[in-house]
């Protein structure tokens, strides 16, 4: 379907408070993580009319493939598609905001009541639950990503680098490399053409990119370590491939391991809270942020590790069916999906070494994964957890 259709099938095009406030409504019932792409189409398609349902499709496709929290990236095409970019920017900051208040408010209740001892107990709980919760995100996506030898064997060739402490930026590469090498006789996934939009201009993106530059050069003179925060926080979100769960071993290695800004319990708390809030787990960065520098950690560090997927999105979206037929970077991305089941799985594995093993927090992990397997919802599982903790531990 070319562009000209689509705007003829486009009924009523939104203004840019009814983008913000009816994707802000959204973001804050937004738990469930990529589940609510359904919701999004509901409102999208069948109730606001903004975009013809193979138009929205084409957007989930592009979203599913490149970096970055699926949704959050959803909004921004919806709002691309209907407005240009001063819509994809109020669309994706609209649903982003709620998440980001909620981890804001909880990391300042954490900071201040963490060693009560009901605190400290319901978190001993959390983080078995984050164990079921890694555990169950592996399956999930060993699943959708592991359907031949080569898969595997990719996934484990990740497993173990991983495990061997080797960065994860370049294990990703070693498996894009691997993933080239062991598909190059595979033929190309026949894929349906979307929909193209070749009214992209860099100069529509001038004021944003200004803003930018402005802020990361101010952060570079004025607070180095928080532009160092920063920088860290924009590379986890450009290798969150496929969601937002597949950031978490990065982060864990770049803020436990390389930095060591938190020690691995602390950083599995916030990964907890995350799952608490609406919103994508990526969004465990406000936490880090807040806990470093505050107020204005927990902003910087939210800004940037949303920033990359915005501009890949809507700098993409207009050139993306040459992108993705591209045989190299099938190839690759084929290898890159292959190595997100190897990295959980050695994740859940290093999370579960820090925990002091018994026979009521064995029951606990099994009682949770179990719950999720059959796929009860992880703000359910969350809180139950946390409160069986305080009333076991």
């Amino acid at each position: 379907m070319n562009t000209m259709n689509d705007k003829q099938e486009l009924i009523v095009p939104p203004s840019l408070p009814s983008l913000f406030f009816s994707f802000l409504r959204l973001g804050s019932v937004s738990f469930g993580g990529a589940a609510i792409v359904a919701y999004v189409r509901k409102m999208v398609v069948e109730e606001k009319k903004w975009l013809p349902e193979k138009t929205f499709f084409s957007g989930m496709t592009l979203c599913q493939i490149i970096p970055g929290a699926i949704v959050m990236q959803l909004s921004a095409y919806v709002g691309l598609k209907t407005r240009g970019i001063p819509g994809a920017m109020v669309s994706f900051i609209g649903y982003g905001f709620p998440a980001f208040l909620f981890m804001i408010v909880l990391s300042i209740l954490y900071k201040i009541n963490h060693d009560l001892p009901a605190v400290i107990s319901g978190f001993k709980g959390l983080q078995i639950i984050v164990i079921a919760i890694i555990a169950s995100a592996t399956l999930s996506i060993g699943k959708s990503y592991l359907k031949n030898w080569k898969d595997i064997i990719i996934a484990i060739f990740a497993a173990i680098l991983y495990g061997l402490r080797i960065n994860p930026v370049y294990v990703i590469v070693f498996t894009a490399i691997a993933g080239i090498i062991l598909y190059y006789k595979d033929p190309l996934e026949q894929m349906e053409t979307l929909s193209e939009d070749k009214s992209f201009s860099i100069k529509n993106f001038v004021p944003l990119l200004s803003f930018l530059l402005i802020l990361f050069i101010s952060l570079l003179f004025l607070h180095p370590r928080l532009f160092e925060l920063s920088i860290l926080m924009a590379k986890f979100d450009l290798f969150a491939f496929g969601g937002g769960f597949t950031s978490v071993p990065l982060m864990l290695h770049e803020i436990v391991t390389v930095h060591s800004w938190m020690d691995e319990a602390t950083f599995m708390n916030g990964i907890a809270m995350g799952q608490i809030t609406p919103g994508p787990v990526v969004i465990t960065a406000t936490f880090v942020g807040y806990m470093l520098y505050g107020i204005l950690g927990g902003i910087i560090a939210t800004i940037s590790v949303f920033t990359p997927s915005f501009l890949i999105v809507t700098v993409i979206e207009p050139y993306f069916n040459i992108i993705r037929k591209s045989f190299y970077v099938s190839k690759a991305l084929k290898g890159i999906f292959s190595s997100f089941t190897g990295f959980l799985f050695t994740t859940t594995i290093l999370f579960a070494l820090n925990i002091p093993w018994d026979i009521p927090r064995v029951l606990l992990v099994i009682a949770a994964f179990i719950a999720l397997l059959y796929k009860v919802q992880i703000y359910w599982v969350v809180p139950i957890g946390a409160i069986i903790s305080i009333l076991i531990f």
